[in-house]
């Protein structure tokens, strides 16, 4: 059988591209070195945290399954940044280790258009720098129209613990030994990278009187739009805070040439954002202590996973570095820590839709671009498989902006200036992190979902309705006037604020610091939904911030409607600086905008294609 479209790897990015692709109606088939290991969870069992959690809220707002899981897989869930403004906020949950994979493989066993196949993909069949299909380790061939490669850190995978090397993925399972080999041969950039994780604990070797306790909100919430809680506030499971100890520091300190990295024997460029506790005892030094997390991994096993204690040192120093923890003198380690390298593509060799510059036809997802976290993964996996489908149906590619969305970013970010270290997605790399809110996911993306073909007619219209009740509570508010009477300055004063002097709306009066859209309910009725009021106070409160980030983004915009035509030859155009003409030459942006993101093209080199494109009428 022909397919539409093949997926290969059955991680976030995986998941969520094969489910794109076969509700928009494409035979798909997922192709899996193992079966069990669908959505696995092989490092931190959390999804969401800063800048990702709205990642989250993205994929759900477009039609994408993450968010849906996670409601249903929780242990926690908790609201972080509550006390900072609303560009900052991000939900974080604690999922199961064991109920996130359970869940998500039931998802795509059920789903219409779907097969799944465990078998390890070792080549590709390539005609006319086009993909044809793949060609399994047992030499099978299966033709498909379009291919998404999602292979983790699968590619050429070792495990290190200090001068230990084991060939293998993150449970000891067989790697893909020579796939990344034979992208290599077809003109891909293959770069080496690595990542980690801690130890895991057996729980009642801890002694938690020693740790502080972190619960979960009490406030119950989803991750998806579309979903109603279904947890109970007083069931989530606690996690715990500790910190590093000097007897910790020494022992590193004392041991750190029996690191993988700091011995000689890691090869791969590993996670700045997310380092492991040797590299951030070398790189601050001047730090007395580090925060760690003690984090459930399910409430069917008893795994404590140490957040923020990641090292590639061999068994017996992992062994003193527990023990020097708080309450962590008699802890039993189920699992030692480990660094794990892994081939990945240079996102440069990559278009906006996630589709090779290389082979046409064959998109890439996830980690094999240079990324890291599920998150970023699954967001990758979403798009690609959205584009891979709109290939398939003719249609110009779902390209989302950076003014639009995180996984613009990212993506912009992987295509446009490469990376040379696994990316992890950051608020600070986000230049409108005001308008690419958690609470706004759903008003940003959510038409793009439905023209897609992902979301249902009956979601749409209920998010048109949303859309509709914000608009009017607005237009109630600025219609609302109150006066300076006794009663109303008596009611005002109630409130902490100050009184009138003059007539003011209670669109005006929601702008004072100390006054909240809760507050404004001594003097109007509003309705109930707290996602309403919600919005309808930060699109007020926030006004003018928000137009000054929509006025630079539509400056950013007008260059990103100036298109590049792909045959432009960049040794025609005069003067340009010689780093700007190598860099443009090598990534050939499709636009103005992405070419003044490029590291090394200036505004004088904007300026000198500008006047190009124009004299030449390409513009």
């Amino acid at each position: 059988m022909k397919y539409d479209v093949i997926v290969v790897g059955g991680g976030h990015a995986g998941c969520e591209a094969c489910l794109a692709t076969s509700r928009l109606g494409n035979q798909t088939l997922l192709i899996t070195g193992n079966i069990e290991n669908i959505a696995d969870m092989p490092c931190n069992p959390s999804i969401g945290g800063p800048a990702k959690g709205i990642i989250v809220r993205e994929i759900d707002a477009l039609g994408g399954e993450m968010a849906k899981n996670t409601d249903k897989s929780l242990l926690q869930l908790k609201m972080l940044n509550t006390k900072k403004g609303p560009a900052v906020r991000a939900l974080r949950a604690q999922a199961d280790k064991i109920t996130y994979p359970q869940e998500m493989r039931r998802t795509l066993e059920k789903q219409k258009n779907l097969e799944i196949k465990e078998a390890m993909v070792e080549d590709l069949i390539i005609k006319d720098k086009k993909v044809m299909g793949v060609i399994l380790a047992n030499g099978e061939k299966i033709e498909a129209k379009t291919v998404i490669l999602t292979t983790g850190t699968y590619l050429r995978a070792v495990i290190l613990r200090g001068s230990k090397k084991t060939s293998c993925g993150p449970h000891g399972e067989e790697p893909s030994k020579f796939l990344s080999g034979k992208l290599k041969e077809y003109g891909f950039r293959i770069v080496r990278l690595k990542t980690g994780t801690p130890p895991r604990i057996e729980k009642e070797t801890i002694d938690f009187t020693k740790a502080s306790l972190e619960p979960g909100d009490n406030i119950l919430r989803t991750f998806s739009l579309d979903t109603t809680p279904s947890y109970k506030i007083e069931e989530q499971v606690p996690c715990h805070l500790v910190y590093t100890t000097e007897e910790t520091k020494k022992i590193i300190e004392e041991n750190l040439e029996q690191s993988s990295m700091y011995g000689g024997y890691v090869e791969g460029v590993g996670p700045r954002y997310c380092p492991s506790i040797e590299d951030k005892i070398v790189r601050f030094s001047e730090k007395e202590k580090h925060q760690l997390f003690l984090e459930p991994e399910s409430r069917y096993y008893n795994d404590i996973y140490i957040q923020g204690f990641s090292t590639s040192m061999p068994e017996e120093i992992q062994e003193k570095m527990v023990h020097s923890l708080p309450g962590l003198s008699q802890a039993k380690i189920n699992k030692y820590a480990y660094a794990i390298e892994y081939d990945a593509i240079d996102p440069l060799d990559l278009k906006q839709s996630l589709e090779t510059k290389i082979i046409e036809n064959l998109f890439t997802a996830g980690q094999i671009n240079g990324t890291s976290g599920y998150e970023e993964a699954a967001g990758q996996g979403l798009i690609a498989g959205i584009n891979a489908s709109l290939k398939l149906q003719g249609r110009n590619p779902l390209i989302l902006k950076r003014n639009e969305a995180y996984i613009g970013v990212l993506i912009d970010d992987l295509v446009t200036k490469g990376t040379k270290e696994p990316y992890r997605m950051l608020t600070s790399r986000a230049e409108y992190r005001l308008l690419l809110r958690h609470d706004n996911a759903d008003l940003r993306l959510r038409k793009y979902g439905y023209e897609v073909g992902l979301i249902s007619e009956d979601c749409y219209q209920q998010f048109l309705e949303k859309e509709y009740r914000i608009k009017k509570v607005k237009e109630q508010l600025l219609e609302t006037k109150i006066t300076p009477t006794k009663n109303i300055n008596e009611q005002l004063i109630s409130l902490n604020t100050a009184i009138l002097q003059d007539g003011i709306s209670l669109y005006d009066l929601l702008k004072r610091p100390e006054i909240t859209i809760e507050k404004l309910k001594t003097f109007i009725s509003l309705p109930d939904e707290a996602n309403i009021l919600e919005q309808v106070e930060i699109e007020i409160k926030y006004e003018g911030y928000i137009k000054k980030a929509n006025k630079e983004a539509e400056r950013m915009l007008h260059l990103e409607n100036m298109k590049i035509p792909e045959e432009l030859n960049y040794d025609e155009v005069k003067n340009l600086a010689s780093e700007a003409l190598q860099k443009l030459k090598e990534i050939k942006p499709t636009s103005l905008g992405q070419a003044s993101r490029i590291s090394g093209v200036n505004p004088a080199d904007i300026s000198i294609l500008m006047i190009y494109l124009k004299k030449e009428k390409m513009l």
